[in-house]
């Protein structure tokens, strides 16, 4: 089987300036669903542009809509698979915001064990059977990530689901998650033409907005939510 994982992000990552930095996103555990949500994400936004004006023209993306629209849209996925990574800034040390380079790898790691956690969870429900997993493929918000900072989140993915990693405060090994695993894809695509990335754009906001108006409980049940550091 391939899972298919679509992402975004909510915040600026400045813990001097904000509270929260937040990774939202979708699973799929098949073509079948994700093109089934994906027709019904269309239909969603043309509803939306048919009964307002203002969003008539341009990229529908949680920046521009009311909150009522968000909660509306939210409320379209809630047959999906919906996950979040809950990053406290103030928690973090401030080495990590020193460099570009510092920033870049602690997001890959942050992105990648929210994403592991719950793909943990998935495994644990019998949704997911991990020797039956062959291929990830991940599509994010393409940003100003360097081609080389691309390649090292991929590499990243890799060692996790597929190789294992190795702690050495520990001595010990950690075996990948899915043994069979053949593959990690990871794009960086413009969501002007990636429907299922602005939904997970609405899922970052949400979790944004309730994490600030500390309303987290509220959607708890509706979204896998791993809190960092």
């Amino acid at each position: 089987m391939n899972i298919y994982v679509y992402s975004d992000e909510s915040g600026v990552f400045d813990k001097f300036h904000e509270q929260f930095f937040i990774f939202g996103g979708l699973i799929f555990l098949d073509e079948y669903n994700r093109d089934s949500e994906h027709r019904k994400y269309i239909n969603v936004e043309s509803s939306l542009r048919e009964h307002n004006k203002l969003y008539k023209c341009g990229e529908l993306k949680a920046s521009r809509l009311s909150n009522k629209d968000k909660g509306k849209v939210f409320r379209s996925l809630n047959k999906c698979i919906k996950f979040g990574v809950v990053i406290h800034l103030s928690m973090l040390g401030d080495n990590i915001f020193n460099y570009k380079k510092s920033k870049q790898r602690y997001l890959d790691y942050a992105f990648k064990i929210g994403l592991k956690r719950v793909l943990e969870d998935l495994i644990n429900q019998e949704f997911i059977m991990k020797n039956d997993v062959n291929g990830i493929h991940v599509f994010c918000d393409e940003h100003t990530t360097a081609t080389n900072g691309k390649y090292e989140l991929r590499e990243a993915l890799e060692q996790e689901f597929k190789c294992g990693t190795f702690n050495w405060n520990f001595n010990k090994f950690f075996p990948p998650l899915f043994p069979e695993l053949d593959f990690v894809n990871v794009a960086f695509c413009n969501s002007n033409k990636k429907p299922l990335i602005r939904a997970a754009d609405i899922v970052a906001n949400r979790i944004y907005f309730h994490s600030k108006n500390q309303k987290l409980d509220d959607i708890q049940n509706k979204v896998f939510i791993t809190h960092l550091p």
